[in-house]
């Protein structure tokens, strides 16, 4: 009975990262042009490190999937924007001012993937309700 209802446990688990990754991502649009976060320096890009989750041995030494878990949420390594703008308040002597390392358009193709995820999560946890209740009314016959 408990793998009838694995299939809706990974796919639970896959909806709850794929809600933190989708909101890590709307926080980094949101701060998009952030030039100065409480440290005094520009927002910096997050991105979500996902981790399968295994169950213990069960045949062989194979291991079986449990699902995704969010394993850490880690800063983008990739270098401030740098742009000319001595007009701006937190432009240096030099003139340049750092925006934050996010690409808008990089993180509207992260949205997009992380919401096709969720929504193939949905339809996998669906199918293993529908077939779980299907089990259930052979089961009453």
């Amino acid at each position: 009975m408990s793998d009838m209802f694995a299939g809706m446990d990974i796919s639970a688990s896959g909806l709850s990262a794929e809600r933190v990754r989708m909101n890590i991502i709307s926080n980094n649009l949101a701060n998009a042009n952030t030039t100065q976060g409480p440290d005094g320096k520009p927002y910096t890009r997050k991105l979500v490190i996902f981790r399968e989750l295994l169950s213990d041995t069960i045949n062989e030494n194979e291991l079986r999937s449990q699902g995704v878990e969010v394993a850490d949420i880690v800063n983008s390594k990739n270098p401030f924007r740098r742009v000319f703008d001595p007009t701006h308040p937190d432009a240096d002597e030099k003139g340049i001012v750092s925006y934050p390392n996010v690409n808008p358009i990089e993180e509207m193709v992260d949205m997009i993937t992380a919401t096709r995820s969720y929504e193939a999560n949905i339809a996998a946890f669906n199918a293993a309700k529908l077939m779980a209740n299907k089990a259930l009314e052979l089961g009453q016959k």
